[in-house]
């Protein structure tokens, strides 16, 4: 795991500053923040430059800040003791991740280990910070209150996929969820999911195997491919057509 501290950090300055704070207002917890109070925010950020493979928080280490998603993609996961791993969510572009150490009275460490799965820039806030700013902006604590309640129902929604539904349906309803989630333009076409097939696995709960089989059927119809490490959407409208026949 690289330290908050030992990634590269970008200089400060007024430019920089602005920069910040236009990205910031298309996040939707700052998005009703006044422009005095986002600056104060922006001042607050420090800007990391990180690698693909870089873990940028551990499971289980004490809890530093919130991330915000600039460029790249993340991903969070939890292990067993066996060292087996699972995929927790995804994030990318304007998500954040490690939310869940704010203001938290049980425990002051990171739930899961965070990922980058492409190369990337994050900005980080101080959780003392952040928390400052949540008493201090009524409106930025309601904006975190519904991010979370989104992100949780999410969450509830996957795990009920994962619980109930089988191995083809979730697989296609996995891909549905990651194809949206990762679709950075309006095209329907070869959208790009940054994960090999085990760690898709990971996400549907099943063996590699399984959702190889899948795979391997969608790959024949025209539907999906697979190269460098990465799953493609091929025909996003086609795959849609197909998870409401699954349903």
């Amino acid at each position: 795991m690289i330290p908050v501290h030992a990634l590269e950090e970008q200089p400060l300055g007024g430019v920089r500053a602005l920069k910040i704070e236009d990205f910031l207002r298309r996040i939707v917890i700052f998005k009703d923040l006044s422009e005095k109070s986002l600056h104060l925010i922006a001042n607050r950020i420090q800007t990391l430059t990180v690698k693909k493979g870089s873990q940028v928080i551990c499971e289980d280490e004490a809890a530093k800040g919130v991330f915000f998603i600039h460029t790249g993609a993340v991903k969070l996961t939890k292990q067993d003791e066996s060292g087996n791993e699972i995929i927790v969510c995804m994030k990318q572009k304007g998500d954040v991740f490690a939310e869940a150490c704010l203001f938290s009275k049980t425990s002051v460490l990171y739930p899961a280990t965070a990922t980058m799965l492409q190369d990337g820039q994050l900005f980080f806030l101080d959780k003392m910070e952040l928390e400052k700013g949540l008493h201090e902006y009524p409106e930025l604590a309601v904006q975190m209150i519904e991010y979370m309640s989104d992100s949780l129902r999410e969450m509830t929604s996957t795990l009920r996929d994962v619980a109930l539904l089988d191995v083809y349906a979730k697989t296609v309803k996995t891909l549905e969820r990651l194809g949206n989630k990762f679709n950075t333009s309006t095209s329907r076409w070869n959208i790009e999911i940054p994960l090999t097939i085990q760690e898709f696995a990971t996400v549907v709960g099943t063996t590699r195997e399984s959702v190889s089989r899948v795979f391997s059927k969608l790959k024949k119809e025209g539907i999906i491919d697979m190269k460098s490490r990465k799953i493609i959407i091929l025909d996003m409208c086609r795959l849609c057509a197909l998870m409401n026949q699954t349903y």
